[in-house]
């Protein structure tokens, strides 16, 4: 009996299997893609916890979230196999496509967007809501790579200035809308690899200078990033309602948690579903699912960086690289501003939090990753 992918069913997935799948299933990291599917049940589980009483507030169905976010995690995951089916060079040509596709949506959105909470940064098509900076991240990491590994490989080719112009158009796209934590992580993603390319230590002085300035730009001229700011250093001077919740939330958790369910913070916290859920997993699961949660990402991140040890294609280490800068950064900021380390930042927390253009923006980072650490024979 032959099955879908032209194999004998009864050796499928052995060592001697050339179908697709089979090649697929010996070649990709089955620990980093058992940790994404096991982050992923997390998020199912807090996503459930944390959106009827949101739900309940907005006056919808009370498992309207939980129902699209099964969604939203089934097409992530179909996503992420997809992609990671593809070899080398069909990663490059995807996020080419993609990265210039985002850039079009990013161009339109302040023209056709909707504004929320201040911001236009997400835009209706067929039906559905689509916020294209989170679409941008994983595809300008690798296009950007390739872009500098060109540039080692081909003195000819001005690798480093392109790459430079491609940072400058996402800042300047990010910034109208605008998205200053977006803009925190493409230019975070690109510093390190740019550092990783052979950049001299005079000019990572320089870019950290630079950062510096971006920095206090933002506060000089950004509204709200200075009331997010000045509300952080000084809680007193402005309504720190959502944070002062959360830090509640895992003062009544303590170590084991509340329980499913028996969480009340949820109850009043308008993001519980999405910017602060970690601090419903504080409430309900406790400390120690919370450190359960930061390991979990942190293998994640070690594992991917452990793929590259040997790696001699320039374009995979700076490509992976870059994505899990993104990945790791995105959780630390989350759970950082969630834990009052960090001033606020609207950012889900990947795989975890609610949200479709996230979720899936995420597992194609996910599948770019597992598609460029496949083990290649004879490369």
């Amino acid at each position: 009996m032959k099955s879908l992918f032209g194999q004998n069913t009864n050796i499928a997935f052995s060592r001697a299997d050339t179908s697709v799948l089979g090649i697929w299933w010996w070649t990709v990291d089955r620990w980093f893609l058992a940790a994404i599917i096991l982050l992923m049940g997390i998020g199912a589980l807090l996503v459930m916890s944390a959106s009827p009483p949101v739900a309940d507030r907005i006056n919808v169905d009370s498992f309207h979230f939980v129902t699209r976010q099964f969604v939203f995690l089934g097409l992530a995951a179909a996503c992420m196999f997809s992609i990671s089916l593809l070899p080398v060079k069909w990663v490059r040509r995807l996020a080419s496509i993609m990265f210039l596709g985002v850039i079009f949506l990013l161009i339109i959105t302040p023209f056709i967007g909707s504004e929320i909470k201040g911001a236009v940064r997400w835009i209706h098509l067929a039906g559905i809501t689509i916020q294209p900076s989170e679409f941008l991240k994983p595809a300008f990491a690798v296009v950007v790579a390739w872009m500098f590994a060109e540039g080692r490989l081909n003195p000819n080719f001005p690798g480093y200035i392109v790459s430079s112009l491609m940072l400058a158009l996402c800042i300047f796209l990010l910034m109208i809308q605008p998205d200053f934590g977006q803009t925190v992580v493409v230019t975070s993603i690109w510093s390190v690899q740019i550092f990783l390319a052979g950049l001299p230590i005079i000019l990572v002085f320089c870019l950290g200078l630079g950062a510096v300035g971006l920095a206090v730009s933002a506060y000089l001229i950004l509204p709200h990033v200075q009331s997010r700011v000045d509300r952080f250093l000084d809680p007193a001077s402005g309504d720190n309602y959502q944070i002062e919740r959360s830090m509640e939330a895992f003062m009544n958790g303590g170590i084991m948690g509340r329980g499913p369910g028996e969480g009340w913070v949820k109850n009043s916290i308008p993001d519980a579903h999405s910017d602060f859920i970690f601090a419903v997993a504080g409430e309900e699961f406790g400390l120690l699912f919370c450190v359960l949660v930061v390991g979990v990402f942190a293998f994640i991140i070690m594992r991917g960086l452990s793929r590259l040890m040997g790696e001699r294609n320039l374009f995979v280490v700076l490509a992976v690289t870059g994505i899990l800068v993104q990945f790791g950064l995105q959780a630390v900021i989350n759970m950082a501003s969630t834990l009052q380390l960090v001033p606020p930042k609207g950012m889900t927390l990947p795989f975890v939090s609610y949200g479709g253009s996230a979720t899936i923006g995420i597992a194609i980072g996910m599948g770019f990753v597992l598609a460029l650490t496949r083990k290649r024979p004879g490369e």
